[in-house]
């Protein structure tokens, strides 16, 4: 299972919004210079978060997107499936059709690591973030990752 591109720039892009809030509206060109996402693909992305409620634009001059409600109030999970992405570690999508039409013998433990994904994302908020954010700021420290071994060699990332 595997976040996209889409997901990962999508929950970048409004976290930049939220960092920037101050500023007024927010131009995508602007989000693209700081965050190396291209325009073109931030204008997909922005199109959708529209429609689903987590951003205005403004037209004009000194126009741009700013977040339709506090940050507070705005999840990763909602940001996730307001661009389509699904965070789903199940084969078969949750249809139960994993094996010869019905559910395979781990149906259940893919679908639970589903839920648990899903409400964690649903628990952080881009405020959160914005104080994670900022908090990193201060201390000067970078976030570093781990490599932490599997089984047979393979490596998890943790924070």
């Amino acid at each position: 299972m595997r976040l996209t591109t889409k997901g990962r720039y999508a929950v970048t892009a409004m976290l930049d919004l939220a960092l920037h809030y101050k500023d007024g509206p927010i131009t995508l060109a602007d989000i693209s210079q700081r965050q190396g996402i291209s325009l073109s693909y931030l204008e997909q992305l922005f199109s959708k978060l529209r429609k689903n409620g987590l951003v205005d634009s403004a037209r004009g001059p000194g126009g741009g997107y700013r977040l339709s409600r506090d940050a507070a109030e705005i999840c990763v999970a909602d940001v996730i499936t307001a661009v389509d992405e699904k965070v789903d570690a199940m084969r078969c999508n949750g249809l139960g059709n994993c094996h010869e039409d019905g559910e395979c013998l781990t149906h259940e433990l893919w679908c639970d690591l589903s839920n648990q994904i899903y409400a964690f994302l649903q628990g952080i908020s881009l405020a959160k973030l914005v104080a994670q954010h900022h908090n990193r700021e201060v201390s000067g420290h970078k976030h570093e990752h781990k490599a932490v071994p599997l089984e047979a060699g393979r490596k998890a990332v943790v924070n």
